[in-house]
């Protein structure tokens, strides 16, 4: 434990929902719903605006949608959030070289290693100038907490949300964790909370009463003696700049439950397609392969299989999902699947024979690509949170000409803006940047071929830009009324 509050934790307020907000003024202040909008879609992010109607992370979407019925529901942006993720990672990066990201918004930094703090108050001078750099740099606010430990550290930038900075001085731990329930504490979740339940314990001061004996006794030598320490305010973890990756995974869950076990092997394929993408992203290669499937009645089943040596090659890692497919049963339909890999090396012991069969499979299925056009499978939101297969927010199947809520589009008359809703052969459009005023609605025929994908803007207007955003359908000075004005745009090809 240290003496001095040099540990600090950031964690930016409704990360998701605050980048769209920014994103789209006609949202500022409205509550906004991230996440996965199909029947099974879970909510990722809520605004505060949204909290205040009880909605919240890990809630099934269709709930969401009933509690705040006037809610925008977008679904993810990735690519957005992790260009603002480096922002801020590069402003804690100044303070410290000891900076451990937990999250694409949230992080720890040890302020005495790179000398930006040794005491109180330089510490709350530090804090309140990383608050306002984020601010400016990508006009979203962070919540900081400074502590003598990770732990606390981290319970008082909860304490400061939204928006804020709290300050726990060394010592003074105990009198802070006493009241607090068990969940608190890193390592006690809902199991071990229930099973701490049962036994009497429900605050932080009740697991210190009870004593580490006690604690042994009920949950094992390891995660008993951890766990009172932690009840006593002792966290000595370090932060560990670089966190290495113990798995990589994707997953999708599906609409509808898939009953026909050749599409169940076609989607596993494809997800094996995408792990490995993720997995050479990352710079790495793994051993075990890891088959996830969850069934119709909520069931889940795992199997793995572990190779000879790493490897980051596609057909290896589709061959041996492939095997472990046949031996779980399907019946009754198929709800969710995931493929994974773990036992992660940075380096590749090539399969030759795995090598040489892909690099055909590759020029075969060019050549069908090359005839029909090879279907694809598009990676986004579902590989992120593991809800229902959508194409990418911002890459519509070019086929089907898909438009998701909330995805980035351009249009060759009227600008970029954003997608509000579609439906019936029609999609509705926000024509808006996050540095102007709410903009007008259009609608369009989903295949307009003068709208396009593109990709999100910047949060904050770029340098230089400083004329006004031009005026859409007429004069004036291009400030709109906040009522947007939906505009159904005809049809002006022939037919």
């Amino acid at each position: 434990m240290r003496t001095a509050p040099t540990i600090l934790h950031l964690d930016m307020d409704a990360f998701f929902a605050a980048a769209e907000q920014a994103a789209k003024p006609s949202l500022r202040g409205k509550p906004v719903i991230v996440g996965g909008l199909g029947p099974r879609g879970v909510v990722a992010t809520a605004s505060y605006e949204a909290r205040r109607f009880g909605v919240h992370s890990a809630m099934p979407m269709a709930q969401a949608r009933r509690l705040a019925p006037n809610a925008a529901c977008l679904v993810p942006r990735f690519s957005l959030y992790r260009s603002v993720s480096e922002q801020v990672m590069e402003l804690l990066g100044r303070l410290s070289p000891l900076v451990e990201p937990l999250s694409l918004d949230e992080a720890f930094v040890d302020l005495e290693a790179g000398g930006a703090a040794h005491d109180a108050p330089s510490a709350r001078a530090t804090g309140e100038r990383l608050r306002a750099d984020i601010r400016a740099v990508t006009g979203l606010t962070g919540s900081v907490g400074l502590a003598g430990s990770k732990m606390i550290a981290k319970i008082a930038s909860e304490q400061a949300k939204p928006d804020g900075l709290v300050l726990i001085d060394p010592g003074t731990e105990r009198h802070l964790l006493g009241p607090l329930p068990v969940r608190t504490l890193p390592g006690v979740g809902p199991a071990t909370g229930e099973h701490l339940r049962r036994a009497g314990m429900t605050t932080v001061a009740d697991l210190a009463e009870a004593g580490e004996d006690e604690l042994v006794r009920l949950l094992g030598r390891a995660h008993g003696a951890s766990l009172f320490r932690m009840a006593l305010g002792h966290d000595d973890r370090p932060v560990v700049a670089e966190r290495d990756a113990k798995s990589v995974s994707v997953e999708d869950t599906f609409d509808v439950d898939l009953h026909d076990r050749v599409r169940v092997r076609l989607e596993v394929d494809r997800l094996a397609e995408r792990c490995v993408r993720r997995l050479r992203g990352s710079g790495h290669s793994g051993r075990t392969i890891v088959l996830k499937v969850r069934r119709y009645d909520f069931s889940t089943l795992t199997r793995s299989e572990t190779l000879r040596g790493p490897t980051d090659d596609p057909a290896v890692v589709r061959e041996a999902a492939g095997r472990l497919l046949e031996s779980v049963d399907t019946t009754g339909g198929v709800r969710l699947l995931g493929v994974g890999v773990t036992g992660l090396a940075d380096y590749t012991q090539e399969d030759l024979f795995a090598q040489a069969a892909a690099e055909a499979e590759a020029e075969a299925a060019a050549e069908t690509e090359s005839e029909e056009g090879a279907p694809t499978m598009a990676e986004g939101a579902a590989s992120e949170t593991g809800e229902p297969h959508r194409p990418e927010p911002g890459r519509p199947d070019p086929a089907e000409r898909r438009w998701a809520a909330g995805q980035d589009v351009r249009h060759a008359m009227y600008g970029p803006g954003w997608v509000q809703g579609s439906g019936v052969g029609r999609v509705t459009v926000r024509f808006e940047e996050p540095w102007s005023a709410p903009g007008r609605v259009r609608t369009f025929r989903v295949d307009d071929e003068d709208l396009e994908a593109a990709e999100p803007l910047p949060l904050v207007r770029p340098a230089g830009r400083t004329e006004p955003p031009p005026a859409m359908g007429g004069g004036g000075s291009g400030q709109m009324d906040p009522a947007a004005i939906a505009e159904t745009v005809p049809d002006r090809r022939p037919g």
